[in-house]
C-alpha cells in the first residue's frame, strides 16, 4: 500500500466534513482495501466509519425496514425481523460471499461500491427502496447510475437504507465459482406499486427489466417470465460466460425467483 493516515469520527457530521475535504469513507473495506493493496487506489486519508453507532442497527417503522449503513451482513441474515419481516433480504444478506466476507462487508459499503455484480444493488433496486444520506433521500431508481457510479456526491455519506416490505419477494442468482460473485442475480418483488425485476451481474451495472415486470405484472407466474425474450444485446461476455448465456439465466432465474415467491 502507500502511505494514508486513519480517521475514526464518532459521529457522520465528523465523518462528512473528513470526507467533502478529500478523505475516502471506509465501510468494510471489502473492495477498497484490496485495491489498495495492488496500488489501483491511493487514498492519503481513510475515514473509518465503524466507530459511528448512529449508523448499525435495524428496525421496523410501519410497513419498512430500516437499516443503517454500517449495518454487517450477517447481522441482516441473522435477524429475526427481518426473516420475519423480508425473508428474501435476509436470504441475499446470508448468501453473500463467504463468511469472512459477511463478517465485514456491510449494505451502505456494498451500494456506495456499486460493483456489477454486487447483490445489495439488485435489492434495492428491485424492492424500490430509499437510500437516505446524511443530505437527503434517494430513490432507488434514481441512485445507481452505471459502473461503480451513484448519485452521490462529494461527502454524501449513506446513513440507512430504507425498504417498503413487499407483498412477495425472492432472490435467485448463479455465483460463480472463484468470486462468489453472482454470474448473474435476480431479484423480483410484487407490492402495492406494482412488480419490480432488477438484475445484477449481467451488464454494466444493476437495472431493471422492463419486459419482465410487463409480463409478472398480467400474471405472476413462472410461465409468464418464460414467455418474455431476452435480449441478449448489451449484456456482459468474458471468461466466465457469454452474453447469450447471461441472457438465457435471467429468464431462467426469473423462472425460479417467482416461483419461490409464490410458495
Amino acid at each position: 500500500m502507500y502511505a494514508f493516515t486513519l480517521e475514526r469520527p464518532a459521529t457522520v457530521a465528523d465523518a462528512a466534513k473528513l470526507a467533502a475535504a478529500g478523505g475516502k469513507p471506509l465501510a468494510g473495506g471489502q473492495t477498497l482495501l484490496a485495491s489498495m493493496k495492488l496500488r489501483l487506489a491511493a487514498p492519503e486519508q481513510l475515514v473509518d466509519l465503524s466507530g459511528i453507532q448512529e449508523l448499525s442497527g435495524i428496525k421496523k417503522e410501519g410497513n419498512a425496514l430500516v437499516i443503517g449503513a454500517m449495518t454487517r451482513h450477517l447481522d441482516v441474515g441473522a435477524s429475526a425481523e427481518v426473516k420475519s419481516a423480508f425473508p428474501a433480504l435476509a436470504w441475499l444478506a446470508d448468501h453473500i460471499g463467504d463468511r469472512q466476507v459477511r463478517a465485514m462487508g456491510t449494505i451502505g459499503g456494498s451500494l456506495a461500491n456499486n460493483d456489477p455484480s454486487a447483490c445489495y444493488p439488485s435489492a434495492v433496486l428491485g424492492s424500490g427502496a430509499t437510500v437516505v444520506t446524511n443530505q437527503r433521500e434517494i430513490a432507488a431508481d434514481d441512485f445507481f447510475q452505471g459502473l461503480f457510479t451513484t448519485a452521490l456526491q462529494d461527502g454524501e455519506l449513506i446513513t440507512a437504507v430504507r425498504f417498503t416490505i413487499p407483498k412477495r419477494a425472492a432472490y435467485e442468482k448463479l455465483r460463480q465459482k472463484a468470486s462468489n460473485f453472482p454470474l448473474v442475480g435476480i431479484f423480483v418483488t410484487q407490492g402495492d406499486a406494482g412488480v419490480r425485476v432488477a438484475v445484477t451481474g449481467a451488464g454494466n451495472g444493476v437495472f431493471r427489466h422492463k419486459g419482465l415486470e410487463d409480463a409478472l405484472a398480467k400474471s405472476f407466474t413462472p410461465e409468464a417470465a418464460a414467455g418474455v425474450k431476452i435480449d441478449a444485446e448489451g449484456l456482459n461476455s468474458d471468461l466466465h460466460a457469454s452474453a447469450a448465456y447471461r441472457a438465457n439465466l435471467i429468464s431462467v432465474l426469473t423462472q425460479r425467483a417467482v416461483r419461490k415467491a409464490l410458495g
